[in-house]
């Protein structure tokens, strides 16, 4: 019995080694996944590489049957996972399983100023697009708040490079997780929807790598982002989906990234250039990428069989087809080809609990006089809530950000429910915004028709004012077009649908009248004066409604910080003040960045006459913080060192609450002309009613260094700093000086 075990166990041994020895490496997952990609490249035709770089549908391109390598899927963001589409349509596939959690937009997540908020973010995110099988999750997108009037804002992380560097890290981190790959877009300059697929964008090397490439060298050398998606934009004549400086030069020379280079959906122009200046994969190329309409629309692509005949006559070496194959193989062995790579879920009522955390940790209290909030429900008996946007379902619209949610809580129905018995909650509608709710094939659920004049409107909001203990006016902005929306900028930058008269005439009619902007960008408030109560409630996905609701009534207490300035005229933004068109937007699809690196704060803190309504990382709290003295352990340091910053944060309020701490870094004394002050750390911190917290920051010669565009470096110049600590740009609580030697 023994010999016959014996025997039996030769037998598998031997078997498993044939089988092993049968398995081709690329399929072998114990091999180092270089080797794997190199033994892949060999067994591919010439055809089969070609293919992996053009699409194959909307969302898809083609894998090698043959060999069993998969199809790659994507998956618009970074809001949500998309409805599924038809294969070759823009139009709803028609599917009832394809809804999706909406999470806060990324103006929403950045006002959190919480690292944390970002990887939860990232990982609830990441888990739905792993079970709806999509392997690239397009986002997040971290270009610069420019101008207040870039449609696209919404979707990005703020003005300050540093704030949205370590945000995108950690929400990167999140998504990839899930063995899904996040690509972060749009690289780079994408900064206006205006002329969005022409301009060229002229801006200096230094405004360049200080304010425009950060957020995507922290995703790729921190957050190790496996892909990136080009901009429509054009750099140095160049489109950036196939731009010699950006995807060469810096991306994988500079930067060292070995991921995927996915075009912009339209954003291919040429076949040499996407051949050789860095573009790995093409998609979205209208019908055959020359303007012509084609049955084997996709054989037409830029990098299909114009780029397989150019290869086939040798005047492209095959050579540069494999590196791209090499950077779309190394994409599927990090998702499809990763077989321990989690399943994900969906329809998670874990993802609606960070859905509403990420909201409620965003919301900013602007304004709040007197303390009129939060609402206190047992003084209250009648609650008028006024606005379309109470209403309006912001889930649906904006571009591609545009979701099929899975529900949406309106403010309404949120203070509603939170309210309860406790008080009357009414709606008035105050004013008509645009009553078309659908968009791409999603139908809102609201039906926003409307017979009843403006004037009727008004007077009806007015006269249920007088009788109400609270007025909840909640207007803004919405996703169509011309407002918070891809494909177009904003055309003014005032509240559209005469929401400025209604909010005055409610002010007027009731002094406790809260105004709550649903919006992704700063806008003019001529009525700050007259309402003690101003909240920047964004769009805030599924949730929104609930997320709201618990700040209003103070279950929560509001502790996000703006990522941008809010000014009270568009004059009051570098790009607008110059009243230049070919500073924005542009002139001739030629556009000069002539406020170079002064945007947002940095270009506020330079005007002596005026100042910003909101500053850059302002936020209230219902309770109140004390800033303890800002200590250093050394005056002087060199470039070697580190320096140490500490000081006490107490909560001096009657409510927990959670304060950002934001540390600032002042050159005194520059060669080059340098920003007044620039945010070089931050920490949030939870503080008990009474406690006390010691914060810590450290700094070193990146905090202090600046470009230098002639040396083509980073310089830490000698000479005297100062470090600034508070509660946001504009408050400023405690400063120590230190040397640089």
């Amino acid at each position: 019995m023994k010999r016959y075990f014996y025997f039996v166990g030769v037998l598998l041994l031997s078997l498993g080694s044939v089988a092993t020895a049968q398995t081709p490496v690329y399929l072998d997952d114990t091999k180092p996944v270089e080797e794997r990609i190199e033994d892949a490249l060999s067994r591919m035709t010439l055809e089969e590489k070609v293919a992996l770089c053009h699409a194959q549908s909307k969302f898809s391109s083609p894998g090698v049957p043959r060999l069993g390598l998969p199809e790659n899927w994507m998956t618009d963001g970074p809001h949500g996972i998309r409805a599924e589409v038809a294969w070759d349509e823009w139009e709803q596939a028609g599917w009832t399983n394809d809804s999706c959690m909406a999470f806060p937009a990324l103006t929403c997540l950045a006002a959190s100023w919480n690292p944390e908020m970002a990887l939860l973010y990232g990982r609830s995110i990441g888990e739905e697009a792993r079970y709806r099988n999509k392997n690239v999750l397009l986002g997040p997108g971290v270009n610069i708040y420019r101008t207040p009037l870039n449609g696209r804002n919404f979707e990005y992380m703020g003005e300050d490079p540093y704030l949205a560097s370590e945000m995108v890290v950690p929400y990167v981190e999140g998504v990839q997780s899930n063995g899904v790959a996040a690509c972060v877009k749009h690289f780079a300059l994408n900064n206006q929807e205006y002329d969005r697929y022409a301009v060229d964008v002229e801006v200096s090397d230094r405004a360049l790598y200080e304010l425009y490439l950060p957020a995507f060298q922290a995703a790729v050398q921190r957050g190790k982002a496996w892909a990136i998606m080009g901009a429509y934009n054009r750099y140095k004549g160049q489109h950036c989906c196939h731009n010699q400086y950006l995807l060469n030069d810096i991306l994988r020379g500079e930067w060292g990234f070995d991921g995927v280079v996915i075009s912009d959906w339209g954003g291919v122009h040429n076949t040499v250039e996407s051949a050789y200046n860095g573009l790995d994969m093409e998609f979205g190329t209208g019908t055959d990428g020359l303007g012509v309409s084609a049955s084997d629309a996709y054989n037409h692509y830029f990098l299909a069989q114009p780029f397989l005949d150019l290869l086939k006559k040798g005047e492209i070496p095959e050579s540069v087809l494999d590196g791209k194959v090499r950077n779309i193989l190394r994409l599927m062995y990090r998702t499809t080809m990763n077989r321990n790579r989690p399943f994900g879920s969906f329809k998670n009522p874990a993802h609606a609990l960070a859905a509403r955390q990420i909201a409620q940790e965003g919301i900013v209290l602007l304004q709040n006089r007197d303390n009129v909030l939060p609402i206190p429900l047992d003084k209250t008996k009648k609650i008028l809530v006024v606005g379309e946007n109470a209403i309006k379902m912001m889930t649906v619209g904006g571009g591609s950000s545009s979701l099929k949610a899975w529900y949406e809580v309106s403010p309404l129905d949120g203070l509603r429910a939170r309210v309860g018995d406790a008080a009357e909650v009414v709606y008035a509608r105050g004013y008509v915004g645009n009553t078309d709710g659908s968009y791409n094939g999603v139908v809102s659920k609201v039906d926003l028709s409307e017979s009843r004049s403006a004037e009727e409107l008004l007077a009806e909001a007015v006269g249920l004012a007088r009788e109400s203990d609270y007025v909840i006016f909640v207007g803004g902005l919405n996703k169509n077009s011309q407002q918070d929306c891809e494909g177009g900028d904003r055309i003014a930058y005032g509240l559209p649908y005469n929401q400025d008269r209604v909010i005055e005439a409610l002010a007027a009619a009731n002094p406790r009248t809260v105004v709550v902007l649903i919006s992704g960008n700063s806008v003019a408030m001529p009525w700050a004066d007259r309402v003690p109560a101003i909240v920047e409630g964004w769009y805030c996905g599924s949730e929104a409604g609930n997320a709201l609701a618990s700040v209003l009534v103070g279950d929560v207490n509001p502790s996000g910080k703006l990522p941008f300035t809010i000014g009270k005229r568009l004059e009051d933004y570098h790009a607008h003040a110059l009243n230049d068109p070919l500073v924005y937007p542009g002139v001739d699809h030629k556009q000069v960045y002539r406020d170079d690196i002064f945007v947002g704060y940095r270009w506020s803190d330079l005007q002596k006459d005026s100042e910003p309504l909101f500053c850059f990382g302002h936020g209230l709290s219902y309770t109140t913080f004390e800033y303890g003295k800002v200590l250093l352990d050394r005056k002087q340091m060199t470039a070697a060192d580190t320096l140490r910053v500490r000081l006490t944060v107490k909560n001096t309020g009657n409510r927990a609450g959670a304060e950002v701490v934001q540390l600032y870094v002042s050159d005194l004394k520059s060669a080059l002309p340098r920003p007044l002050k620039e945010l070089k750390g931050f920490r949030k911190v939870m503080l008990q009613p009474g406690e006390s917290r010691e914060v810590e920051f450290l700094l070193d010669r990146t905090s202090l260094s600046y470009f230098d565009d002639a040396k083509h470096e980073w310089v830490a110049e000698p000479g005297r700093f100062e470090v600034l600590v508070g509660a946001s740009s504009g408050d400023i609580r405690s400063k120590a000086g230190f040397e640089l030697k």
